[in-house]
């Protein structure tokens, strides 16, 4: 659960968000003003109270501080006027600032990495999922023991106090080590059991489908709307993080498996990618990767470059992929003018059946490719079916002991398949 309110106690976190643009932030050109929007989502889906916003540019971070000491003076006098408990950081903090910041302000300090790993710890629903968030977790706090002294100690529960499973985080490091040690091994053996899932599904031919994308853009919508799929469903960050597959009948007859997964975000912390990225690898598996993209965020573009990055360092960057431009019944006029178009684009609303019957064309186009002819025995079924799965069967002619089939086969498929079919494709 991710709740921040202590039955016993009545003590809900009700915080100040702070955030720090340094020179370095100014040379990513990433927006630190959309950035703090975004931490004050990603607050409410941890069900956080903000109450105030306090900003500070500097050339670096103070060691100590990590913003300068006259800052921590006026974010002390903001907290004891507004009745704050909780202080946020747009950036991650050492332990050592934590701590520092714990004891001059007598508050609760979280960054945003911790806000962020403490959301998926009340997400994570499957075995996997706990697994790789408890690892990310521990993985996390280890070298930060000494700075979360307070913060574990404190009453009231709240963000940053949910523990990760029995071991509680002011055990000493050698038990952490011992409890990082054995959830790896645990995720060993899930990675195991996925990857014969995935061989599986490589020897039955089937063509999968992978969704990405920004978390929050629709991608659990859409699967429910093509395919019926139970998925939760809600307007909030990160709302569901197990992958999920189900079957996706195409206009054509043929059948593939579209698989939603884990939205990332901007910063998503290195642990938690490290941890997820047996989930993450199953888009490497995808013969198309659909892009699905918020239409109507001021933060679309900066969103769309997260995106290529992690899909850059999971490998996949060169998948076929095509970018849905979903939430277009939520834009203007004048945002939809300014979005891409041509092959590769699609504009849509999920609540469209329209829009929807144009996606599943536009998959099965994408997935078609050139056309040969096979002369399959009549007694190899298993070939006449490993066809069926993996092209679209357009015609079919008997010939005596010989089936012909004129087969519509995509060339990454026929990569990946051509040694069985290679000798029955008629000159």
């Amino acid at each position: 659960m991710s709740l921040t309110h202590d039955t016993q106690t009545d003590v809900q976190d009700r915080a100040i968000l702070v955030s720090l643009v340094t020179d370095k932030i100014k040379r990513t050109g990433i927006d630190p003003e959309l950035s703090l929007q975004e931490l004050v989502q990603l607050a409410e889906t941890a069900g956080v109270e903000v109450l105030d916003v306090l900003r500070q540019n500097k050339e670096t971070p103070d060691s100590k501080w990590f913003i300068g000491k006259g800052k921590v003076e006026e974010l002390r006098m903001a907290a004891d006027g507004l009745g704050a408990n909780t202080a946020i950081f747009d950036q991650e903090l050492s332990g050592a600032q934590v701590r520092n910041l714990e004891e001059a302000l007598d508050m609760k300090i979280i960054d945003r990495t911790q806000l962020i790993l403490d959301i998926f710890a009340g997400r994570a629903k499957t075995r996997e999922g706990i697994i790789q968030v408890e690892l990310a977790q521990h993985s996390y706090l280890l070298p930060r023991l000494s700075g979360h002294g307070k913060n574990l100690s404190r009453l009231g529960g709240g963000i940053g106090t949910r523990g990760p499973g029995e071991s509680k985080l002011e055990t000493d490091r050698r038990h952490i080590r011992g409890r990082i040690t054995e959830l790896k091994r645990q995720l060993d053996e899930v990675v195991k059991t996925r990857e014969l899932h995935r061989e599986r599904r490589r020897k039955s031919g089937a063509v999968q489908v992978a969704l990405v994308g920004y978390t929050n853009a629709g991608k659990s919508t859409l699967l429910k709307q093509l395919t019926d799929a139970d998925v939760y469903i809600e307007n909030q960050l990160f709302a569901t993080l197990d992958p999920t597959s189900r079957v996706l009948q195409l206009p054509v007859g043929k059948e593939v498996v579209l698989t939603d997964t884990v939205g990332f975000i901007q910063n998503l912390p290195h642990d938690l990618v490290a941890s997820f990225r047996a989930t993450l690898e199953e888009v490497n598996e995808a013969n198309l990767v659909l892009h699905v993209v918020d239409a109507s965020s001021p933060m679309r573009e900066e969103q769309m470059e997260v995106v290529d990055t992690i899909l850059q360092e999971l490998g996949a960057a060169g998948k076929p992929r095509v970018v849905l431009f979903n939430k277009c019944d939520l834009c203007q006029p004048e945002q939809l003018e300014m979005l891409p178009t041509g092959q590769g684009y699609l504009k849509i609303s999920a609540f469209n059946a329209e829009d929807l019957a144009r996606v599943t064309a536009l998959i099965a186009d994408e997935l078609a490719g050139d056309t040969l002819v096979f002369r399959i025995p009549g007694d190899r079924g298993d070939l006449s079916s490993l066809l069926y799965r993996v092209g679209e069967v357009l015609e079919t002619n008997y010939e005596e002991n010989d089936v012909l089939y004129s087969v519509r086969l995509n060339k990454e498929d026929y990569d990946k398949w051509g040694y069985k079919l290679e000798a029955f494709v008629v000159q």
